[in-house]
């Protein structure tokens, strides 16, 4: 049974729109943590459309689960993560024009930028993740590089309708099974909500789920702690019966 891990990136979208100090991102990773989240993500985009390096400098003092950076592979970002210690990078396509990412790391193309720098990241302690689409090269090039984990991207399965959303299933599955044979760990995310998480979390080998604008839209109506817990009732659902 997978992990939840929240995004509380629009927590902080809600806080830009007036550039003032509430919402705080910082407390709801607290209340997030306290309703039984197991780690908190950010992404620290380029642009810093939502999540400031402030926030993450003081996530880093007070999460106390794991902290999950998100990340876009540019020198900037590399240094501060080094200097910030995360516990965990993951690795995304970045486009200023996108308001959410759309899709997987181009594994490929970037594979000697990725093998060059992540063994910075693994000497200060840091684990590394790349978000990939369900694709066996994309997979393959992760392995080569040096990562520890792959977040398969979920969007096209949450996107998708009836013998679609099927099929988009099958290629999550059938990816995780090849990246564990090749001694990848497994994540999971993207566009994940109270309806469609239930088949992803009974997946093999997914050990962490990263959601946040289910999670934190739902928090607009229940509360933080409520929607968490909802959430974390979701995926408790995947958990075998015992025998």
């Amino acid at each position: 049974m997978p992990r939840l891990h929240v995004n509380i990136d629009h927590v902080a979208t809600l806080r830009q729109a007036r550039k003032g100090l509430e919402p705080d991102p910082v407390l709801a990773a607290g209340l997030c943590e306290l309703a039984g989240a197991n780690g908190i993500t950010v992404h620290l985009r380029e642009d810093r459309r939502h999540i400031q390096e402030r926030d993450v400098r003081i996530l880093r003092e007070t999460v106390k689960t794991l902290l999950n950076l998100e990340l876009a592979w540019t020198a900037e970002m590399q240094a501060l993560a080094v200097e910030i210690q995360p516990d965990q990078v993951c690795v995304v396509p970045e486009s200023r024009e996108e308001l959410t990412t759309e899709g997987g790391l181009d594994c490929v193309g970037l594979e000697a930028e990725l093998a060059a720098g992540i063994p910075a990241m693994k000497q200060a302690g840091i684990e590394v993740s790349l978000f990939v689409d369900p694709d066996p090269e994309a997979i393959e090039a992760a392995a080569r590089s040096g990562a520890d984990f792959i977040e398969l991207h979920t969007g096209a399965y949450a996107n998708a309708k009836g013998a679609d959303r099927e099929n988009e299933l099958k290629r999550l599955e059938t990816a995780a099974n090849y990246a564990n044979s090749l001694g990848l760990r497994v994540n999971a995310g993207h566009g994940l909500d109270y309806d469609n998480v239930l088949p992803v979390a009974q997946l093999p080998h997914v050990e962490e789920l990263n959601i946040g604008y289910a999670v934190v839209c739902r928090a607009m109506y229940v509360g933080m702690d409520q929607a968490v817990r909802e959430m974390q009732d979701r995926i408790l659902a995947a958990a075998p019966p015992e025998a």
